[in-house]
C-alpha cells in the first residue's frame, strides 16, 4: 500500500513541477529556438498517429492521369505551397527558413507518405506548423486531390515541365 502512496505522490509532484515549468512561462515557444530531442519526437510520434488514424480517403480519380497532376501542379503554385515547400526551379521564399518546425521537402518524403496522408494534410493542415488549412481557405476536395497526386510525382517532374504546367498560374 505505501508503495502505491509514493507513485501517487511521485506522479502529484511531477505533475506539479511540470505544470509550473510550462504555465509559469519557463518553456520556451519562440520559433528561433530548437526544441530538445525527447520533445520532437513526442511531437512527431503524435503528428505521425494521429494522421494515420484520420487519413483514409481514396483519389476520385486514377493517380497516373497525366491531366490531373498538370492541375495539381497548377493548384500547388496557386495556393503557394511553392513558398513552404520547393518545386521543380522554384526558391522556397525566404521566410520559411523562420518557421519552426520547418517544412519538408515534399520532394524528399513524398515516396514515403501515402497518397491519403498527402491530402489529409493539405486539407485539415497541423496545428503549431504553420501548415494552414487548406480546405479552411476555401480550397475543394477535388483540388487537394490533384494537389496531393502532383506531390506524389514531385521527385520525377522536370523544371521545365513544372513552369509550362504552371505557367498560367503566374497571371
Amino acid at each position: 500500500m505505501r508503495t502505491f502512496a509514493a507513485i501517487g505522490a511521485f506522479a502529484i509532484i511531477i505533475g506539479i513541477v511540470a505544470g509550473a515549468y510550462f504555465l509559469g512561462g519557463f518553456y520556451s515557444v519562440a520559433a528561433s529556438s530548437d526544441d530538445s530531442t525527447p520533445v520532437v519526437w513526442l511531437l512527431t510520434r503524435v503528428r505521425s498517429a494521429s494522421i494515420a488514424r484520420r487519413a483514409a480517403g481514396q483519389p476520385p480519380f486514377p493517380l497516373n492521369d497525366p491531366a490531373q497532376i498538370q492541375e495539381g501542379a497548377r493548384r500547388y503554385a496557386q495556393y503557394g505551397c511553392t513558398h513552404c515547400h520547393g518545386a521543380p526551379g522554384a526558391e522556397w521564399s525566404k521566410f520559411s527558413e523562420g518557421l519552426n518546425p520547418g517544412p519538408p521537402d515534399l520532394k524528399e518524403i513524398a515516396g514515403e507518405r501515402d497518397i491519403s496522408s498527402i491530402f489529409w494534410v493539405a486539407k485539415n493542415g497541423i496545428r503549431m506548423t504553420g501548415m494552414p488549412s487548406f480546405s479552411k481557405a476555401g480550397a475543394q476536395d477535388t483540388e487537394l486531390w490533384q494537389i496531393a497526386a502532383f506531390v506524389k510525382k514531385l521527385s520525377v517532374v522536370s523544371e521545365s515541365d513544372y513552369k509550362n504546367w504552371t505557367a498560367s498560374s503566374s497571371r
